[in-house]
């Protein structure tokens, strides 16, 4: 998640005046940034696709890697432009000048960091950890979410090494899924025509572009990376391509464990199944212990939650020092110097939408929230075309950025009723507080005079 400002020409510098080292090479921030986009998603949502489409799950997952590589070329554009720790919310301050617009792209970036970890609580809760233990999936969500932030209170410093292990881990549980499956099909198990076949009763085209809205979920997390750039060595040239690269690393193994999903088990067991991997592994008759696969997607949920947590809690504290939210998520323990408030309020947040959806709800509402905030960067990059820089940078053909833009109205255009109304009232939620905050800014102002 980006932080937001009232002017871009803050992140135009470090507050020292000092700049940060630059360790990262091309290889780390590819699996920094596939280690962002893998996992969670695809554990929990397989299911839920097939639910919409049938056994054709790899369908969605190319369209919405189709539409990923639209906007992430936005973000190449931008991000070599200006390579300068920040993100959505500071470009849309360099191409619109308005700060209440810059708010709102930072605070959705906010509600989607909380509503995704309240929804990977409740991936977390079903059948993987079903395995180990049996309870409600709203109580495990809420147990679930105070251990992450009383992890993320504590202070958890996060490296490249840290991200490489866990990405090698929800790799290896993929893998593990495509592996079992071609075993059970080399058998002579499972039903290849499933991976081929429509649900009855649906149009396919509908279908597989509403299942997309759920399948772009597994793919964003890309935008994060924004945050690292000015560690990145040459980030000119090696910007793009990691992020390109690990975007289709991400897809071609999306695509693989939805087909083999579809080979193992028919889409309505798929559907109705909160750990549908698990069963596919369990499926193949292979001799993978369902604790240990549990424990895999365990993992790769959790780390996902508590990255989506930490950086959501460092993003409501940033918007609070930079006055953008109330003061009082500023506050932080004076001895581990970690922002409790922040975190306090961002869990209890997301506890709360724990009890109001399921996961595909949670991941349709991040998905709307997001999309709003891809539209702001894909005409920023248009926009941004007449600001000149000195340096050599990614530049996206023009009809990138114009059909990024197009491809998100048109998604937003997908989502339901429910998902629309929850995600306008995040959105007014933060226009109450953005409003607040002036008024607060404002009495503060007068008071000083």
């Amino acid at each position: 998640m980006s932080t937001t400002d009232d002017t871009a020409d803050i992140h135009d510098a470090a507050p020292d005046g000092g700049a940060l080292k630059r360790d990262i090479t091309g290889r780390l921030l590819f699996l920094f940034i596939l280690g962002d986009v893998l996992g969670a998603g695809v554990y929990a949502l397989v299911g839920t696709i097939a639910a919409e489409v049938g056994g054709v799950t790899w369908a969605p997952m190319i369209v919405a890697l189709l539409l990923s590589l639209l906007t992430a070329a936005s973000y190449a554009e931008l991000v070599t432009k200006y390579p300068k720790a920040g993100g959505s919310a500071v470009f849309a301050q360099r191409a619109f000048r308005s700060s209440f617009v810059s708010f709102l792209v930072g605070f959705s970036m906010l509600a989607a960091g909380i509503v995704s970890a309240a929804g990977l609580a409740l991936a977390f809760s079903g059948d993987y950890l079903g395995t180990f233990i049996d309870v409600p999936p709203v109580l495990g969500a809420v147990v679930f979410l105070l251990a992450v932030a009383l992890l993320n209170a504590r202070g958890i410093k996060e490296s490249m090494r840290t991200n490489l292990v866990m990405t090698l881990i929800e790799t290896s549980g993929l893998v593990l899924v495509v592996v079992t499956a071609a075993i059970l099909l080399g058998g002579g198990g499972g039903d290849l025509s499933r991976a081929v076949t429509f649900a009855e009763g649906i149009d396919p085209v509908f279908a597989v572009f509403g299942a997309a809205i759920l399948a772009y979920y597994s793919f964003v997390g890309f935008e994060t990376s924004a945050n690292v750039i000015e560690e990145v060595r040459d980030p000119s040239r090696v910007y793009p391509r990691a992020l390109f690269s690990a975007l289709l690393v991400a897809g071609v193994m999306y695509v693989l464990v939805g087909t083999a999903a579809s080979i193992a088990l028919p889409a309505d067991e798929l559907a109705d199944s909160t750990g549908p991997l698990l069963d596919v592994v369990a499926a193949s008759g292979v001799g993978v212990p369902a604790w240990l696969f549990s424990l895999i997607a365990l993992i790769a949920v959790a780390n996902g939650a508590l990255l989506t947590l930490i950086m959501s809690s460092r993003l409501a504290y940033g918007m609070a020092k930079q006055r953008l939210l109330p003061s009082v998520l500023g506050r932080v323990l004076p001895k581990r110097r970690t922002p409790w408030v922040a975190i306090a309020l961002t869990t209890l947040a997301a506890m709360v939408l724990a009890f109001t959806g399921d996961v595909a709800t949670l991941a349709e509402t991040v998905v709307l929230l997001l999309l709003f905030v891809f539209l702001s960067t894909n005409v920023a990059a248009l926009v941004l075309r007449r600001d000149r820089v000195e340096h050599e940078h990614y530049r996206a053909w023009t009809v990138i950025p114009v059909l990024g833009a197009l491809s998100c109205v048109f998604l937003l255009t997908q989502q339901s009723g429910e998902v629309w109304l929850r995600g306008l009232l995040l959105l007014a939620i933060g226009a109450v507080l953005f409003v607040i905050t002036a008024l607060a800014r404002r009495r503060t102002t007068h008071a000083d005079a």
